[in-house]
């Protein structure tokens, strides 16, 4: 891997609290970023499934360069016009009916617990519970983090905050087993697709059932679509391959193709819980990341992004299986769409590093799982290219002696 000039290098004052690779990218094209030393990568990770549009969008950069010129922020205080009009849109797209807008997924995830507590307060429950899954990934403030199934990242924190049940994903009758005389429960919480714990879909007869547990016991079902939302399995939001809609959905990531956002979507049974003075965010709803959501948004519906992310993560998927097939070492392929993991029987982090070097950008996550979130615009023939310069680092990294 070429080395990082000293120019581009980390500062020594900049906190140490990343990993990094001694990469630092200069621009972006379509599925392509360069490198400062001008080496060119394909990009499988699209920042964390942040990069919808992939980079340098000849839609998007125009658009943006506009509000940039003519309001970038602007107090809640005030009206912002774009705020009801990318509401007005995720209400349209999801079947739900008002929306808070924040920067961030952990800003998203830690108004949704606040909704449930508040929801179950006006109930009448002095401390309500939140039932969350085992594996999952909800932020890294200390209430999302207690929210989170993933004992490594709360080592020194602690204590954790109070008011979590966690069960096994996909076991209905585990769930119900473990709130069977617990009246404190207000709300169940999960991602559709784990995605920081190793890209573990809900089976959609689980998700079906959730709602309506949910409905019968007067809960609040909140998806987590922080990562797998916004068009990336070939729905605009994952749960909805099941045909339910959720009381509550976080929202981040991808919807605005990289400039900060997050939001709240809330139907019926939530939409009315916050009322002025309960909840708010400086940045939320600025008038450049609602430009953002909004042209993101129409960009997607005017390139059939949905069809494509569908259809290229279906051969993407076919191509990674057919490569990998019998391939010692391999577990499993899973993930829909353009959010696919590829477990390892070992811990893999590795790969991260020689993947770069090959010229391909992913991650590993939950240590053995080799995640590809590639912008929404992949092609097939990219698609192919990412198959190509993966499988043999993953039979070169199989292959090496352990230890």
């Amino acid at each position: 891997m070429t080395p990082v000039p000293p120019a581009a290098a980390t500062s020594p004052h900049v906190m140490n609290t990343y990993g990094r690779l001694p990469v630092a990218m200069s621009h972006g094209q379509g599925c392509w970023v360069w490198d400062v030393n001008g080496k060119k990568y394909l990009d499988g990770l699209g920042g964390i499934a942040v990069n919808t549009l992939g980079h340098n969008h000849p839609k998007l950069v125009p658009a943006l360069q506009d509000q940039v010129a003519k309001l970038i922020h602007c107090s809640n205080y005030y009206h912002v016009p774009g705020q009801e009009t990318l509401a007005a849109q995720l209400v349209e797209l999801s079947g739900m009916t008002n929306v808070f807008f924040c920067s961030t997924g952990l800003e998203a995830n830690e108004a949704a617990i606040k909704l449930a507590r508040k929801f179950g307060h006006d109930k009448g429950i002095e401390i309500p519970t939140i039932v969350v899954l085992e594996k999952s990934f909800h932020g890294r403030s200390i209430a999302t983090l207690s929210a989170t199934g993933n004992d490594k990242l709360k080592v020194g924190f602690g204590p954790m905050v109070d008011g979590f049940l966690r069960v096994p994903r996909n076991d209905i009758e585990a769930l119900k087993q473990a709130t069977l005389n617990h009246p404190n429960v207000v709300a169940v919480f999960l991602e559709t697709i784990q995605g920081e714990g190793g890209i573990n879909p809900m089976h959609l007869d689980y998700l079906k059932d959730l709602r309506t547990l949910c409905d019968e016991r007067d809960w609040l079902l909140m998806v987590d679509e922080v990562q797998s939302g916004m068009g990336r399995t070939g729905k605009w939001f994952a749960h909805q391959w099941a045909g339910i809609v959720p009381d509550v959905m976080p929202l981040a990531k991808g919807l605005g193709s990289g400039v900060p956002i997050g939001a709240v979507v809330a139907g019926p049974r939530a939409a009315q819980i916050f009322q002025p003075g309960n909840h708010g965010s400086t940045f939320g709803g600025n008038p450049l990341a609602m430009r953002a959501g909004i042209e993101t948004i129409r960009i997607m519906q005017e390139e059939g992004l949905l069809d494509n992310a569908a259809e290229v993560g279906a051969h993407l998927k076919a191509g990674l299986e057919a490569a990998l097939q019998g391939v010692a070492g391999v577990k499993e392929i899973r993930g829909q769409g353009l959010m696919l993991g590829i477990e390892l029987d070992r811990p893999c982090t590795a790969i991260t590093g020689l993947a770069a070097e090959a010229g391909l950008l992913l991650s590993v996550t939950a240590d053995s799982v080799i995640r590809l979130v590639p912008p929404l615009i992949l092609t097939q023939a990219e698609a192919d290219q990412i198959v190509a310069l993966l499988v043999p680092v993953i039979r070169s990294f199989l292959s090496a002696p352990q230890g």
